[in-house]
């Protein structure tokens, strides 16, 4: 079991929950504390960048709870979020919290069934959308949503029907400004307590209906108390918010940064992450591994095809690099020689790599699925700190490195307030104050989410060394045993393969089999280039990947970067696959994790294929 030095975190936490108690109370002493002075939130909702004070954040946040009071919300009903990143969600979902309701993101990509479902589990009343896609699918369940009343539209370009249940977000605002409900606020603010139920996160599940998670103020404070403990964020640094806030790592996240006193910068289209990361600049980001696979991949095949002289110049740079960052991370001295050679190699390579970011970047979080430790040991070399960490909705966070505790290719060290163990099936299991009480409305889900000693079971695999870092090595549920009794574990062979540049998605298969076989979706682009450069003729993506030559190319790629897999973990056949794996057709949850009972449903025919020889 993970143990922690000799510091009394409880009492450290007691004491900062007497500071910190509340979420709401968070934001309104901000906004009263800084006012005008500082800058809280930017957004790009318009197409240019509009920043919001304290002072406007706050009565923004006032007025919105005023009108969630004037439209009847009671203490803990529940208020649905269907919505991007952008200022708006964020003041919705902190009026909620001063009025003592409970936020309910809804993540921006769900289908309308997927909505009907949140909608109708938790009875959401009062529903609010971010732009036309979003009211247009409200609009179509709203017949088979008994709860759903009003539904209310953040942006104002959204072609609305003149109906009484809808109004734009601007008209609402004004309504709470209007509503002369001061007193009523101020009645419900001084009852908040830290035990309060906030949210309903509905996780995005790999199998089964989504659940809805249950967390209080406590929760989240519990959370932040743990990964901030050894991250020092300034007044003056800002956060891009990349990641949905429908999702517990960002939002966590976010709320750690304001109540920081720092700024958040909302990212409302992650296709255009990379416009958005020079126009921010962070200091910090929430991160997920395919996104630094693609750049790393993106960067590694541009110096693969540069001069010779040109890659020499790169892999010097990069090594030096990485003398002087690991000499700094221990706080050992620099020698000058090191650094005049690193200031060299910042203007000849690094700082491009760190340019991609802004250049500003201090630490960027990275999580959600399994992650190389090279790509993270090669942004670090030149001076991107990308800081791995493990948690699930249910039980938030459990470890995460941190600029002093930092081994490449693990999660980092078990944070403040949690213990780990490993169960006798290698089941990872945490306890802490910021676990879920269980899910709504689920009693058999929530027993089943516990040990009968109380710890949650979050269905990983994993290891914890000497150290204290964990490692996760997959899913409990994704392991696969093969015919001939081998146990395998998928994420491993695809993290190997998604870290190559014309690779984007993959799915291992084997369960029962005789072999491990594997579906792989192309990175089109990057093939179509190569293709050209071969003379080889396609004129549909079906095309190219009957190509015997295209064919071979993979087959090549897949061997080299699997070489130092088991014989038994190697993928023996393979299938191309001309579209990728959608949300929409429920092959992948939104935050981009492979369901591999629906991928093997709709691929039935093709997988028997594969081992019909």
């Amino acid at each position: 079991m993970a143990q922690h030095e000799n510091v009394n975190y409880e009492k450290e936490f007691e004491e900062y929950l007497k500071r910190q108690k509340h979420l709401g109370l968070m934001a309104l002493d901000r906004a009263e504390k800084f006012g005008d002075s500082k800058i809280a939130v930017r957004h790009k909702a318009y197409g240019t960048w509009e920043a919001f004070t304290w002072k406007q954040f706050g009565d923004l946040i006032k007025a919105a709870a005023k009108g969630l009071l004037s439209l009847g919300v009671k203490e803990f009903e529940f208020v649905g979020i269907f919505s991007n990143n952008r200022v708006e969600w964020a003041v919705v979902d902190y009026a909620c919290f001063t009025i003592r309701a409970c936020s309910v993101p809804v993540y921006a990509t769900n289908s309308a069934k997927e909505l009907e479902y949140i909608v109708n589990d938790c009875g959401i009343r009062i529903l609010f959308v971010e732009k036309q896609e979003h009211y247009d699918k409200a609009m179509s369940v709203f017949g088979n949503c008994k709860t759903l009343e009003k539904i209310i539209v953040f942006d104002r370009n959204t072609k609305i029907v003149n109906d009484n249940r809808v109004m734009l977000f601007d008209d609402f605002i004004q309504l709470g400004k209007n509503s002369g409900l001061d007193t009523q606020l101020k009645e419900r603010l001084s009852k908040v307590q830290s035990d309060d139920l906030s949210t309903l996160i509905y996780t995005s599940g790999t199998t089964g209906e989504p659940k809805g998670v249950m967390l209080t103020h406590k929760n989240w404070f519990a959370m932040l108390f743990g990964t901030g403990y050894h991250i020092t964020v300034e007044p003056t640094d800002v956060n891009l918010a990349f990641l949905p806030l429908s999702h517990v790592f960002e939002r966590a996240w976010s709320y750690f940064i304001l109540c920081n006193n720092a700024q958040v910068d909302y990212c409302h289209d992650t296709k255009a992450l990379l416009d958005f990361l020079k126009e921010s600049r962070p200091h910090f980001m929430c991160s997920v591994p395919r996104m630094w696979e693609k750049v790393h991949a993106t960067i590694m095949d541009g110096i693969k095809n540069s001069p010779p002289a040109k890659q020499k110049i790169f892999n010097w740079a990069l090594e030096v690099g990485g003398n002087y960052q690991y000499l700094k991370k221990d706080n050992k001295s620099i020698p000058i020689g090191l650094k005049l050679k690193h200031a060299i190699a910042t203007k000849l390579v690094l700082h491009k790599i760190r340019d991609i970011f802004g250049g500003r970047n201090k630490v960027f979080n990275c999580g959600g699925s399994a992650f190389s430790g090279e790509i993270s040991e090669f942004f670090f070399k030149a001076g991107v700190f990308i800081l791995q960490g493990y948690g699930l909705t249910e039980c938030f966070v459990i470890c995460v490195s941190n600029p002093h505790r930092n081994k490449f290719g693990t999660c980092g060290p078990v944070v403040p307030l949690m213990q780990v163990r490993i169960s006798d099936e290698g089941e990872i299991q945490a306890k802490g104050p910021s676990m879920t009480q269980g899910y709504w409305n689920k009693p058999e889900l929530t027993k089943a989410l516990f040990t009968k000693d109380g710890w949650v079971k979050t269905g990983d695999v994993g290891f914890i060394d000497s150290d204290g870092f964990i490692t996760v090595t997959d899913r409990l549920k994704d392991l696969f045993k093969t015919s001939g009794g081998k146990y395998i574990a998928p994420q491993q062979i695809e993290t190997l393969l998604n870290e190559d540049f014309y690779f984007e998605q993959v799915a291992a298969i084997g369960d029962g089999r005789k072999f491990v076989s594997a579906l792989i979706v192309p990175a089109f682009e990057p093939l179509k280039n190569w293709a050209k450069s071969k003379n080889i003729p396609f004129a549909s993506h079906e095309d190219l990947i009957k190509h015997p030559a295209v064919i071979q190319f993979y087959r090549e790629r897949i061997d080299e970067l699997t070489k130092n897999l088991g014989q038994v973990e190697k993928i023996k056949k393979f299938t191309l696959l001309p579209h990728e794996f959608t949300q929409e057709k429920g092959e992948i949850t939104p935050t981009q994790k492979i369901r591999r009972k629906v991928i093997n449903e709709h691929y039935k025919d093709i997988i028997e294929q594969m081992y019909k020889d």
